[in-house]
Parts: structure tokens; sequence; C-alpha cells
């Protein structure tokens, strides 16, 4: 579970989140949603201990992330970024593998444990046959579920993504949040991830975590539907959140 307790943060003279408390469930697939610079990617960082110029505390499972080592945060939290890899020769299997960084001893040696944990990422995201293709070769879909994999292997209690559907047609977007969702539901891990996509946040996702600066409203989706903090923000005047349910 992802807490946050009198939580505020920004840059230069701007707060994007003030006074924040809110809890992220496990076992459950969130969406987090607002405006174009609103803070989702700050707001992910921070958590990631990527960024630390907040104030509050952020808990996992009830522990202080400023209390935790480099090595407790690769353990408790894994992310995945908008960046897009490419790297000629390197195949996918070696970089889901580097997802076991945090339990391999000092030269990087896997273990048969390890190379047990890559595979069973692989077979999660249905890309064990992927495993020795170059990750350049492969769709940007692919590449995503096999970024994925790697968070899986690296066995945290929490994963965060940046725009995970960011670069994909929309059919690989319903893809891959499914995905996400029966993750999360078969692993009890919490994963959270920004989207702009109202119709997934509200039609997969168990929650979503909406963004109205300077505040954050956890919600369960169905009720999310019906908010008319949604409406607002998102400028549907005279229209009920609702007609986004059953698009699919």
């Amino acid at each position: 579970m992802i807490t946050l307790l009198n939580f505020t943060i920004g840059y230069g003279q701007r707060i994007l989140l003030q006074d924040v408390n809110a809890e992220i469930a496990d076992g459950r697939l969130t969406a987090l949603i607002g405006r174009n610079g609103t803070g989702k990617s700050t707001l992910l960082r921070a958590i990631a201990g990527m960024n630390r110029q907040y104030t509050g505390e952020i808990l996992i499972n009830g522990t202080a992330i400023a209390a935790m080592s480099h090595e407790q945060m690769a353990r408790t939290i894994s992310i995945v970024t908008t960046e897009r890899i490419r790297i000629g020769g390197l195949n996918c299997r070696d970089v889901v593998a580097a997802g076991r960084a945090p339990y391999t001893n000092w030269i990087g040696r896997l273990t048969a444990a390890d190379r047990r944990a890559v595979y069973e990422a692989l077979d999660a995201v249905g890309m064990r046959e992927y495993a020795d293709r170059t990750i350049d070769r492969m769709s940007d879909g692919e590449c995503q579920r096999v970024m994925i994999a790697r968070a899986l292997a690296q066995d945290t209690p929490v994963i965060l993504l940046d725009e995970p559907t960011s670069f994909l047609d929309m059919p690989t977007r319903y893809e891959l949040c499914t995905l996400l969702h029966d993750l999360a539901a078969g692993s009890g891990k919490c994963i959270l991830f920004s989207t702009h996509e109202l119709d997934i946040a509200l039609n997969i996702c168990d929650s979503v975590a909406l963004i109205d600066p300077p505040g954050l409203t956890v919600q369960p989706s169905v009720e999310m539907a019906r908010s008319e903090q949604l409406r607002r923000l998102f400028s549907l005047p005279g229209k009920s959140t609702e007609f986004l349910s059953g698009i699919m």
C-alpha cells in the first residue's frame, strides 16, 4: 500500500500538491489522471524515491521511503518510465534479467532462482517465446510488455508506470492495461500508472487517483465515473462521466 501523509510537492514557487492524505491499495490497478502539468510524473518520481523535494511522508506498507536504504527501495518499488529502450543486440531475456539486480551478488551473476524469476516474468506478460529476440526488433507494445516483465522480475510490492500506453494504438492500450489489471489482482501488488485515457481509467482500473491541484482524490472507478469533480476538471459540461462506461 502507498500512503501519502500531509504530502506537499512542487517546483520553484509553484505548489502542485499540498497537504495530501491518501492511500493507494494493494491488489488493485490504480490510474493516476489529471490535466497536463498538474504533477502526475512528479508524484510518481517522488514515490519512486527519485525526487525528495517534498514535505510530509510517503509510506510503503507502513515504512517511510525516506528511511529506506537504496537496496530496500530497489526491493520495494519498481518503475517503468516513458523511456524507449532500443539497444541493438540486447535481447529481451537480458533486459528482464536487469530487474534481478537487487538480488544478485556483487558481480551480478544470476542464480538458478534468478533465471527462474526472469522466465516467470516473461510468462506473466506472454513474452517467453521472445526471450532471445533483440529489443530493437520489437514493436512498441511488445517492448512495453518486456519492460513490465523487468519490473515483475524485480519482485517488488509496488510497481509504478509513467504513461505506459504512450505510442501505442488503441487495441494495444486496452490489452496492456487489462494485463496490468490481471497482474495486480493475481499478485496482490499495488500497481499505479499515469494516463490521459479516461475511458481506460474508468473501465479497466479498480481505482482512480485524480489530481485536482492542490488536491488528490482516490476513489473506486465506479464512484469516480459519477464524480462532478472529474466532469468539471475535464470540461464535460452537461454530461455525466458515466457515458464513458461501456465503451469497450
